[in-house]
């Protein structure tokens, strides 16, 4: 028999080197009247095709010994539709489709407003999806890489053969697709690439994948992400709404390998997470948790950072609809979830985005723009069209899809600066000649628009390590759009002042009041995260000056002094309980500690702090305009004493805090309020519940009409030693006579 087809173009399909299978397999016409089929099986010894209308079967030509097959037939190649019936070499046989004959997923729209960087629900396309095509279910699969030669679907249901399922680029947008007939979910499966570039061939992760095996392991699974019922419709619908500015936001930033284990030390997974940590974190009256990464990663010592699946919750702790779960019954029990994102680098595992077709196709070639030298990946190449779509339609995959709250976007610093981390000659400046990375500042605006736009009540926060301007303001002025920035100065001052013995605190008191000269000029998350304990830098205990008492007293006074400065809080896990050892991803926390007096009295501290905050709007209101704040004494730098106020929208509903970070009582102190009354002591760090020495002032105290810094009214108070004490107005009922 002889086929018309060119020698080459069929070795090159028997070879698995043909970068365009429609061309050669399915059915197509022979003339008016007859039609020719094709297929490529290299493991059938017989192949038949069936006519689907007819029953009837016709036993095709192994016209090559490599497994490709042809018959002709009389028939309508508008109406006919078939299957293939084969015999193994090892007398198994299998029924299947033709995956050469059905229509395309994508439409020309599509493809357009991927290559435009426009894609904005890509995730609704890219990738691996459940499908079915005129009464037939397969998955259809698509990828893009536009300097590959020929890509294929490789999985368990073909043997790993690059040969069977060729896919066909879609014209010239570099996006490769193709409808496998028969699959479902729980197929394992990789895109074999070969690319155009020297011989380069590579076996790859989806780069869209829902899901993917457990480390080590790397194939991507097929998913069904839609099939999950949510229970969140109200917390949805009420999130539309929501203004985090002015909220309360206490954070329980928290590694979900490590929070607690299972007594054998192995991981609890989604749905034994949740109700654990929905119990622990409304008890202490948290209402929010960042979770580090849990995009797909390879290496558990990354945490998550250097990500290989960026659509993928990370199989460690279960399937992509155990963490719809995880999400949705936070939400349902009130606890706002928010994720650690790192759209800023990649990792540079072989498996994943890393060369992806034969290029530096997700990044730049010149490891001058597209490589973080310290820490071994790389940078994303932001001016191009289609990363744009990866990255944006990835944000809004898992605000839509897994209804999370937001986002903590990792390392902005090191994007926003092309000489971040580098020497002299290691960078390239910009095309004005700055250190400015245009491309990055652009993508950053645009995310920030299009998640508040598409997702409205979501927050982003930036981690953004220096003193890039406008950070957290709208794109309209000129910022990056961000709603909030961690406040990384307040942070290293805090805690750089409060590892200071005492005795010599006095001559640092700017650092604890220097946080206030800049309070306001983005809307700031007062941090104290990971990264602070880790890497030899000491848990937060630990780093607390003088004996063991002392140590508990200055957690309790940094705390206190957190929650009532101006800005959202964010702590990592273990500080609430007074982990003496640094934090590590292969182990649970130090849990038996509660069995402590000293650490159940620091919880009880945070669990009472939080319920305060939650409660009281001017700890939360005006967290970001002078409007919120008074200084009453900021310059007590001799006693190591500062007092203020924390005013909610109503400038009648104030507290006072009054804080002494020395190990004196000090009697007789005196500071001005705005006004004449009883004040109640709200908190009392020192208080014996929480592990103090309960010195203070027996409940409240009535003002005095003494002039004192700047008021008509004054306090004398005993301020208890390496503690905070929270006072507030007594207001009565008027007289109803």
């Amino acid at each position: 028999m002889t086929v018309d087809i060119h020698p080459d173009a069929l070795n090159a399909l028997v070879y698995g080197d043909h970068g365009a299978p429609f061309d050669i397999l399915g059915l197509h016409p022979a003339d008016d009247e007859h039609v020719t089929i094709r297929a490529l099986r290299p493991t059938a010894k017989t192949l038949w095709v069936v006519n689907d209308s007819s029953g009837t079967s016709h036993e095709m030509t192994r016209v090559r010994e490599e497994g490709f097959f042809e018959i002709t037939l009389e028939g309508d190649p508008t109406t006919l539709t078939y299957h293939y019936e084969a015999q193994g070499f090892d007398g198994a046989t299998e029924t299947f489709y033709d995956p050469y004959i059905f229509p395309p997923l994508l439409t020309e729209y599509d493809i357009y407003l991927f290559n435009a960087g426009q894609h904005l629900d890509a995730y609704e396309k890219m990738g691996a999806h459940l499908r079915e095509v005129n009464g037939v279910s397969g998955v259809n699969f698509a990828v893009w890489a536009p300097n590959a030669r020929r890509i294929s679907v490789v999985g368990d249901f073909n043997r790993w053969d690059e040969r069977v399922h060729p896919m066909q680029m879609r014209g010239s947008s570099g996006i490769w697709e193709l409808f496998i007939p028969g699959l479902g979910e729980g197929a394992l499966y990789r895109y074999d690439v070969k690319s155009h570039v020297a011989a380069y061939q590579a076996r790859k992760s989806d780069p869209f994948g829902f899901y993917c095996e457990k480390r080590p392991q790397n194939a991507s699974i097929v998913a069904n992400i839609d099939s999950y019922e949510w229970g969140d419709a109200a917390w949805m619908e009420a999130r539309t709404k929501r203004n985090a500015l002015n909220e309360p936001m206490t954070i329980y930033e928290m590694h979900l390998g490590s929070w607690k284990r299972k007594d054998d030390g192995t991981w609890y997974t989604y749905r034994e997470l949740a109700p654990l940590i929905v119990d622990y974190l409304l008890r202490l009256n948290y209402t929010h948790v960042e979770l580090l990464p849990v995009a797909e990663h390879p290496l558990d010592a990354s945490w998550g950072y250097q990500t290989t699946g960026y659509f993928a919750p990370t199989s460690r702790y279960g399937t992509p609809t155990d963490f719809m779960y995880f999400v949705d019954y936070l939400h349902q029990h009130g606890l706002s979830v928010i994720l650690d994102w790192v759209p800023t680098h990649f990792a540079k595992d072989g498996h994943a985005l890393s060369y992806f077709d034969g290029t530096h196709l997700y990044s730049h070639a010149d490891p001058r723009q597209g490589q973080h030298l310290e820490w071994g990946t790389y940078i994303f190449n932001y001016g191009r069209t289609e990363i744009r779509t990866f990255l944006l339609s990835n944000a809004l995959f898992w605000l839509k899809k897994y209804h999370v709250d937001g986002f903590r976007v990792d390392a902005v610093s090191s994007v926003l600066y092309l000489n971040f981390g580098r020497e002299e000659g290691q960078w390239i400046p910009n095309e004005h000649g700055g250190a400015e990375n245009l491309e990055a500042i652009s993508f950053l605006r645009e995310l920030n628009e299009v998640v508040y736009r598409e997702v409205p009540g979501v927050v982003t926060i930036a981690e953004e390590s220096t003193s890039w301007p406008m950070v957290s303001r709208p794109t309209y002025l000129g910022g990056l759009g961000f709603t909030l920035k961690w406040n990384m100065g307040w942070m290293h001052d805090t805690l750089d002042y409060m590892k200071l013995d005492p005795v010599y605190r006095h001559y640092h008191h700017n650092q604890i009041t220097f946080s206030m000269m800049y309070a306001f000029s983005e809307n700031f998350v007062l941090s104290i995260s990971h990264d602070e304990v880790v890497h030899l830098k000491g848990s937060l205990l630990n780093k607390m000056s003088g004996d063991w008492w002392q140590k508990f007293a200055n957690v309790r006074l940094l705390f206190g002094y957190q929650y009532t400065h101006p800005g959202k809080k964010l702590n990592f896990m273990g500080a609430e309980i007074g982990q003496w050892s640094e934090w590590s991803e292969e182990r649970s926390l130090d849990w038996s500690l509660l069995g402590w007096q000293n650490h159940e009295e620091l919880q009880n501290w945070i669990r009472d702090l939080n319920a305060l905050y939650k409660t009281q709007p001017a700890l939360y209101e005006v967290d970001f305009d002078w409007k919120g704040f008074r200084w009453i004494e900021a310059n007590d730098s001799q006693n190591s004493t500062a007092a203020y106020i924390r005013f909610a929208a109503d400038q009648n509903n104030f507290i006072v805090a009054v804080l002494n970070f020395t190990p004196v009582v000090r009697y007789n102190h005196r500071i001005g309020v705005p006004q004449a009354g009883r004040y109640i002591e709200l908190l009392n760090s020192d208080s014996a519940y929480y592990g103090g020495s309960n010195v203070g002032n027996g409940g409240g105290l009535g003002s005095e009409p003494v002039t004192s810094h700047g008021f008509e009214h004054s306090l004398t108070l005993t301020l208890p030693p390496l503690g905070i004490i929270l006072l507030k107005l007594e207001h009565t009922e008027p007289n109803s006579k």
